[in-house]
């Protein structure tokens, strides 16, 4: 044999040798004498102190078939026990940001040829990771040192094929939110086609209320397809709050869109503040079901619940609403429809009181009525104006309201803007008639402006009046008209200095010392029972018209008519003081009654009114004048109340022919009632002009038939 040919037999001989050599240290190598090295590079990489605690492992796999590299090169797997990192220095000591107790991981090391650290699959079982938020903001999970290190791009990238865990278990701490749960993790063993992959289960608490749910949801691999949606499935209680959906979300490392089947059910809307980061108001019990869409831009995100069906106490709601996040404001629009609610499940939407939730709110300093005060003091509360901007639309069947009439046919056009609540318009059927509203509340500053109007029509005395069913009597309608203006922090400020008129015309009822006292009407009462006694009277018509300046009511026409009598009232009624000042003159209409030949008077306060029996030299003035007939009665004012269009007489007709003076005095006593009779035509003067321009009838123009 030639000496070459010796030569190269045993240099690949010894080639062969040096690399079964090779192999043979690889396969028996104790690879626990590597802990301390593979420990250390690892810490130099994510800059959290890394220790491999138990056995290190290293077997040797053939490559499979989608490898890049050459199919002689074998793949290691690679398994680490007890592996331990730690937390950052600012972290509680004796924690651990993460521990596993096997971690197996497979290499293709074809693929680090063309610089890709190529993870073929990973294993990870029986594990906890930490992932913490300090008071400060801080948190863990950032690997990085410095932002340069993440801005300088890497000629490596990372690739990891195939995730499967077995027990793990992952524990949020964040101060900032007062939140801590944990979730453990465990892989659906045969994915099926809807996508999920995990299965979890929750535990904990968020601001001392437990925290518990499950669930499952796509893989964690699915993840790195930010285009395709993630699949979501779970349900999660906190506190008494539940909270359930089925559907999708869009790269939900940054919740760029979400499509999911919502269920919320909990015993106030006011916990979902926390949770929603939308500012709702103390409620009921409530619990909803809806599709709730995200489309989720910065600061232009748009939530829409849609076709959403739910229940508030005993109340029902249904429709869709759309919540737009935008600058300076976000803005609540949608359609809202009911066919039951009620007052006291309604009433903290609006910012009324229900018995049940001033037990839930009651503090030491809360309000209290003043003693002597029968209007309403208590500030209005506008903060929550200033959250959000809203526009929406409600239609309802029926509204409840406890022991007073119920509303039906309900429509408002809510908006709010700016702290400028109106609802324009508020209407529905009241009493079997209708009530047409339109109100501005301006909240911008800390007195509120305020602007109503209100249209009452064919409202029935029957169903006004308590126990009116119970009496064998006709009741007739009542009509008004009411436009205010005004400007306070309370209910009693806004009326205490408002402008404005009040209209009202009520025809054909009748009337009792029994309807009056049972409907809280306390003057009117104590006037009934002075002009006439206990009977039950039959009123003809009430015509009334007051003109409002600053916040006292001045009589421009009041007049009530039955078959004996004729009841006429002057005077005003000041709203800030709550004080009456009022002279109620009857005249006989037949000879049998006596007892209306005295003027009376009404005065005092709202809590404490005082009617009584004219004496002295004003009762001898206001008996002449009534004599001589020169009362002024202006009713052209309410014509238009007057005449309600109806085919029937209203009763009212002898108010809707009267021009002027009610009858006509003999000549030999106008001398005595000369000064009496210069004194109403001045008044009558002043009311005129109160009423306002007019048209060419000779009618207020502000005042539409």
């Amino acid at each position: 044999m030639p000496r070459y040919v010796r030569i190269l037999l045993w240099s690949c001989l010894g080639v062969l040798l040096a690399l079964a050599i090779v192999v043979a240290l690889l396969a028996t190598m104790n690879w626990n004498m590597a802990r301390p090295w593979v420990s250390q590079r690892i810490s130099q990489v994510i800059h959290r102190p890394v220790e491999i605690r138990g056995d290190l492992d290293v077997d040797w796999l053939r490559p499979r078939k989608e490898s890049e590299g050459p199919r002689w090169l074998p793949w290691p797997q690679i398994t680490a026990n007890q592996v331990v990192v730690g937390n950052p220095a600012w972290a509680d000591e004796g924690k651990t940001m993460a521990e596993a107790s096997r971690l197996i991981a497979t290499i293709d090391s074809g693929a680090l040829f063309h610089r890709v650290f190529r993870l073929s699959s990973l294993h990870i079982e029986d594990a906890s990771v930490l992932l913490e938020r300090n008071e400060g903001g801080a948190v863990n999970w950032t690997l990085s040192e410095t932002t340069e290190e993440s801005k300088t791009p890497s000629k490596w990238t990372f690739d990891l094929q195939s995730l499967s865990l077995t027990s793990v278990r992952a524990q949020v701490i964040d101060a900032t939110k007062e939140l801590d749960f944990q979730t453990e993790f465990d892989s659906i063993a045969e994915p099926g086609a809807d996508g999920y992959g995990l299965e979890w289960k929750a535990k904990g608490r968020y601001r001392q209320a437990e925290l518990t749910g499950e669930g499952k949801s796509g893989g964690v691999l699915s993840l790195r397809d930010g285009a395709k949606p993630f699949p979501l499935k779970g349900e999660v209680s906190v506190g008494t709050t539940t909270i359930g959906l089925e559907g999708s979300v869009t790269r939900p490392q940054s919740l760029a869109a979400l499509d999911v089947r919502l269920t919320l059910a909990g015993d106030t809307m006011a916990d979902l503040l926390p949770l929603l980061g939308v500012a709702l108001p103390e409620t009921p019990p409530y619990e909803t079901e809806g599709r709730l869409i995200a489309k989720l831009d910065g600061d232009a995100d748009v939530w829409r619940y849609e076709e959403f069906k739910g229940l508030m106490g005993k109340s029902d709601l249904r429709g869709t609403l759309e919540y737009h996040r935008r600058k300076p404001r976000p803005l609540l629009t949608g359609q809202v429809e009911s066919r039951l609610l009620r007052l006291r499940d309604l009433g903290p939407l609006i910012g009324l009181e229900t018995s049940g939730m001033e037990k839930k709110e009651k503090k030491a300093s809360d309000f209290k009525q003043p003693a002597d005060k029968a209007l309403p003091a208590k500030p209005l509360n506008t903060e929550s104006w200033k959250v959000m901007d809203a526009d929406v639309q409600f239609a309802g069947e029926k509204i409840l309201r406890d022991e007073d009439l119920p509303l039906d046919n309900i429509k408002a056009h809510v908006v709010l803007s700016d702290s400028v609540l109106s609802l324009k318009p508020l209407n529905f059927g009241f009493a079997g008639g209708t009530l047409a509203n339109n109100l501005v509340l301006d909240g911008r500053d800390k007195r509120i402006k305020a602007d109503l109007s209100i249209q009452a029509r064919h409202l029935k005395l029957k169903q006004l009046f308590p126990g009116a069913e119970r009496m064998d009597a006709s009741f007739g309608e009542l009509f008004g008209d009411a436009k205010l203006k005004g400007q306070g922090v309370s209910l009693a400020e806004l009326l205490g200095n408002s402008n404005g008129e009040l209209q009202a015309v009520a025809s054909r009822g009748t009337i009792s010392r029994f309807l009056l006292e049972a409907a809280g009407l306390n003057v009117a009462n104590m006037v009934m029972v002075q002009i006439f006694g206990d009977e039950q009277v039959v009123m003809d018509c009430l015509a009334s018209d007051f003109a409002v300046e600053d916040g006292v009511m001045r009589t421009r026409v009041f007049r009530l008519e039955t078959d004996d009598a004729v009841v006429d009232v002057e005077g005003r009624i000041n709203l800030a003081e709550e004080r009456l000042d009022l002279q109620i003159r009857p005249q006989n209409k037949t000879v049998r009654i006596f007892t209306l030949r005295s003027p009376l008077y009404a005065r005092g306060t709202f809590k404490n009114p005082d009617v009584g029996v004219e004496k002295g030299p004003l009762a001898a003035r206001v008996g002449a004048a009534v004599a001589l007939g020169v009362i002024a009665t202006p009713f052209a004012a309410i014509l238009p109340l007057l005449n309600v269009g109806t085919d029937q007489s209203t009763g009212c007709s002898s108010f809707a022919s009267a021009k002027g003076d009610t009858g006509k005095a003999a000549p030999a006593k106008q001398e005595a009632g000369k000064e009496t009779q210069q004194s109403n035509r001045e008044q009558q003067i002043e009311r005129t002009d109160d009423a306002g321009e007019k048209d060419e009838a000779g009618f207020p123009k502000n005042i539409t038939p």
